[in-house]
C-alpha cells in the first residue's frame, strides 16, 4: 500500500465551537471543508495518519518524529482543558522512517522529545477527523529550521518507506498561511502576506508542488507564514504521483490565511519529481549567476570551492583590481543555498594586508566555521548564492534616530559583548528592529548602556 491521500489543514482552534463561542462562524467554510475531508478520510480508513506540525518541538537542524506509544493532549492553553484528543502512535513505522532517514543521510529521527503532550497543530485536525473515524494510528512529525528541500527529501523518504509497509496511509499538513493580512490581525499587515497566500493556494489548486519549494527563506520570514514547511513534507511524500487537487476553502477573516486543500492519488508519474526538477533549475538558476558575478563575488566562490575540494587555500589572483589589493576594509560573506542562509562571517574592520585577503579569509569561514552550520560540502557548491559586503569605517552615533536601515549598518556594544547588522535586510524596516536584532546577537540588554555605531556598505552579488 502506500500513501493514498495528502490534505493541507489549518489549525485555529477557535474553529472548535466551544473554543470560538460564536467567532468560529466566522470562518463557516474552512468549518464546512473540514467536516468533507474528515469524511473523506473514514472512507479511505487508512491504518496511519501522518501529521506534520509547525508547534510540536522543533529544532534548527533535525526534524524531529514523537516516539513512544500515543500521546494525549487538550486543548487548555485555549480555556478548554476539558476539551482532550488521544491517539495512539503507529510504532512500527515510526521506527521503519527513522532507520530509513538515517541510512539516506537525512537529520531526522526520534531522539530530542521535550513535551509528550499533542499540539494543537495536531489536536485539531485529529478533532474533526475523530467525529468520522477513529481506527487509525497516528505519526506525529515536527518540521524544523533545515532547508525546505531537505523537508521534501524527508517526505521522499516517508513516500518510499510507506510504499512498503502494506499500510493505508493518509497526509495531513497541518499549517496557516500568513498571519500578516490585516493591519486589525493579531500579527499586523505586510504586504507579502497577501501575495504568499495568493501564490501558495494557486500551487494547491493545481497540485504544482514545485511552486512549495520556491519560496524565498526571508520572503517567508516577512509574510509570516506559519505551516509552508508541513505542506512540503506532505508534498514530499506524493513524489512521482499524479493526484488530483482541489482547494476546497481559503478564508482569512482574522488577518491568518486558513486554507483547506485536498490530493488525491491517481497512479505513478515519473514526471512529477520536483526533488530533481529543482534541483535541476536551482543549478541552471546559479550558474547563469555566475556569468554576472564581479570580481568581489568570484573570488569568494572561487576561495570556497578551492577549500572544499582540494582542501587548498587560494593564493591572491594576479590580475585583481587596484581597490581590491590595495584598500583595507571589514568584509562580510554571505551563502545561500536554496533560498536559505547558508552561512555568514565577517569583520567589523580590516584584519588582513587588502580587501581581496579579506575576502579569501572570510568566505573560507562563512563556508567551514560558521559555529550555527555544519561545513558545506562539495555537493553543495553548484547550488551556493554568494554576497559580499564591504564595509565602510564606522561612527558612533547617539541613538537609533542617527540610523537607516536602508543605508546603515549598526554595530552595538558594552564592555567586550558587540552585536552587528548589516543594512538593507529584508524583513528589517525599522531602526528600532534593527537594534533590537544587534542586541539580541549581542547578548545585550535593551536597559544596559550600550554603544552604538553606524556603517555603510557597498553590497556585490
Amino acid at each position: 500500500m502506500a500513501v493514498k491521500a495528502g490534505f493541507i489543514l489549518p489549525h485555529p482552534p477557535l474553529i472548535i465551537p466551544e473554543i470560538g463561542r460564536g467567532e468560529q462562524i466566522k470562518i463557516q467554510r474552512t468549518s464546512d471543508a473540514y467536516h468533507s475531508i474528515a469524511k473523506r478520510i473514514a472512507e479511505i480508513k487508512p491504518d496511519t495518519i501522518i501529521v506534520a506540525t509547525p508547534h510540536s518541538i522543533m529544532y534548527s537542524d533535525y526534524i524531529h518524529i514523537s516516539p513512544g506509544k500515543g500521546a494525549r493532549g487538550s486543548f487548555g492553553e485555549f480555556g478548554h482543558g476539558d476539551i482532550t484528543v488521544e491517539a495512539e502512535y503507529d510504532i512500527e513505522l515510526v521506527g521503519e522512517i527513522s532507520r530509513e532517514a538515517e541510512m539516506q543521510g537525512i537529520p531526522a529521527g526520534i531522539l530530542g522529545e521535550k513535551n509528550k503532550s499533542l499540539d494543537h497543530g495536531v489536536m485539531v485536525p485529529l478533532y474533526f477527523v475523530d467525529k468520522y473515524y477513529n481506527d487509525y494510528k497516528l505519526i506525529r512529525i515536527s518540521v524544523s529550521g533545515l532547508s525546505s528541500l531537505e523537508h521534501y527529501k524527508f517526505g521522499k523518504c516517508i513516500g518510499e518507506v510507506s510504499e512498503k509497509s502494506g499500510k493505508t496511509i493518509v497526509f495531513i499538513g497541518s499549517g496557516d498561511l500568513s498571519h500578516m493580512l490585516k493591519d486589525e490581525g493579531p500579527y499586523g499587515y505586510r504586504e507579502e502576506g497577501p501575495v504568499f497566500d495568493r501564490e501558495v493556494t494557486k500551487a494547491m489548486k493545481t497540485g504544482n508542488f514545485l511552486e512549495f519549494l520556491k519560496f524565498d527563506e526571508d520572503f517567508c520570514e516577512s509574510a509570516g507564514e506559519c505551516g509552508l514547511r508541513s505542506f512540503i513534507i506532505m508534498a514530499g511524500a506524493l513524489d512521482r504521483k499524479n493526484v488530483s487537487s482541489e482547494l476546497l476553502s481559503y478564508e482569512g477573516p482574522f488577518g491568518v490565511g486558513y486554507a483547506v486543500a485536498a490530493f488525491n492519488v491517481l497512479e505513478n508519474d515519473e514526471e512529477r519529481c520536483f526533488y530533481e526538477i529543482y534541483l535541476k533549475n536551482e543549478t541552471e538558476r546559479v550558474e547563469s549567476l555566475k556569468s554576472e558575478e564581479d570580481e568581489y563575488v568570484r573570488l569568494a566562490r572561487q576561495t570556497l570551492e578551492s577549500y572544499v575540494i582540494n582542501c587548498k587555500i587560494i593564493r591572491r589572483p594576479d590580475d585583481l583590481s587596484n581597490d581590491m589589493t590595495s584598500n583595507r576594509a571589514g568584509v562580510f560573506v554571505s551563502l545561500k543555498l536554496d533560498g536559505n542562509l547558508r552561512g555568514c562571517i565577517g569583520t567589523t574592520s580590516p584584519t588582513t594586508q587588502s580587501i581581496a585577503d579579506e575576502i579569501i579569509q572570510n568566505a573560507i569561514s562563512a563556508g567551514a566555521e560558521d559555529p550555527r552550520f555544519p561545513p558545506v560540502c562539495e555537493e553543495e557548491l553548484k547550488r551556493l548564492v554568494y554576497s559580499v559586503d564591504v564595509l565602510g569605517d564606522a561612527e558612533k552615533i547617539r541613538s537609533a534616530d542617527e540610523l537607516n536601515p536602508e543605508k546603515y549598518g549598526v554595530i552595538v556594544s558594552k564592555g567586550h559583548r558587540k552585536g552587528l547588522l548589516l543594512p538593507n535586510l529584508e524583513g528589517v524596516d525599522t531602526a528600532e528592529e534593527q537594534v533590537s536584532i544587534a542586541l539580541k546577537k549581542a547578548g545585550i540588554s535593551p536597559a544596559e548602556n550600550y554603544k552604538l555605531e553606524r556603517f555603510e556598505v557597498v553590497r556585490h552579488k
